[in-house]
């Protein structure tokens, strides 16, 4: 666990104990309750919870992190917060809501770091149970072949920007998210809800294996869509006239 992170993430709460503005302070991820994972490269993920009505002052003004550390660098992500850069180095990415509207966002479950003796700490509860836009099986499977032979397409007319973003990134996506239904993660290693790559390589090592045949640079879309269908045809029922067509799309791109 690093020990300088935990400690900014502290005086973060401290900052904000004696901010009136503000209620309670939710670690999220490894600033939450998977602090075993806080390292020299994790960012700082957090909630500001705040008073009623003073929610947009500790958005338009970061004094309560200034205060603690110079920050060199700092912009608004979201309509509800910013992410920004102290001055050692030390990355944050949080948001800040007032507590009535923690029910309707989907977050994962974190640690409270500090709250007002006052405060109802069971609105930081998660209420929705995953971030809108879930797909199934079917879906995931059809979208990736789909952006497979369209970036293909898109190759053999020369736009291989777009082939690379269809094939090597967008059709990977899904790829990833199947990989996931298919095996059971690695012990001891949690999924981020909202970002399936994250330790993607630990959870799914199998899979893993294949991500550099999958994502082989930018002039090699055809390689890299002819390894994923191969990986899907392994594992799923892929309409073979679509899978047809794909080879015969990678036959005829160019060099």
């Amino acid at each position: 666990m690093d020990t300088q992170r935990l400690e900014r993430l502290h005086a973060i709460a401290h900052s904000l104990q004696h901010d009136s503005r503000a209620l309670a302070l939710l670690g999220l991820g490894s600033a939450g309750i998977e602090q075993e994972r806080l390292d020299a490269f994790s960012d700082l993920d957090f909630f500001v919870i705040a008073a009623p009505g003073r929610k947009q002052e500790l958005i338009a003004t970061l004094d309560w992190l200034e205060r603690i550390r110079p920050l060199v660098w700092h912009y608004r992500n979201t309509v509800d917060g910013h992410k920004a850069l102290f001055d050692d180095a030390i990355f944050c990415e949080f948001a800040v809501f007032e507590a009535e509207e923690l029910p309707r966002i989907a977050f994962s479950p974190g640690r409270l770091i500090w709250h007002h003796p006052d405060f109802d700490t069971a609105s930081c509860q998660p209420r929705l149970a995953e971030a809108s836009g879930a797909r199934d099986a079917d879906w995931l499977l059809n979208e990736a072949l789909g952006n497979l032979f369209v970036g293909l397409g898109r190759f053999c007319r020369g736009e291989r920007l777009s082939a690379f973003r269809l094939v090597q990134l967008a059709a990977p996506d899904c790829l990833l998210q199947l990989a996931d239904r298919l095996a059971p993660a690695s012990d001891g290693v949690s999924r981020d809800r909202f970002a399936i790559e994250r330790r993607f390589e630990a959870r799914q090592p199998d899979a893993a294996a294949a991500l550099p045949d999958w994502m082989r640079g930018y002039d090699a879309s055809p390689a890299s869509a002819l390894a994923q269908l191969d990986w899907l045809e392994r594992h799923f029922a892929v309409n073979p006239a679509l899978a047809a067509q794909i080879r015969a799309q990678a036959a005829h791109a160019p060099a």
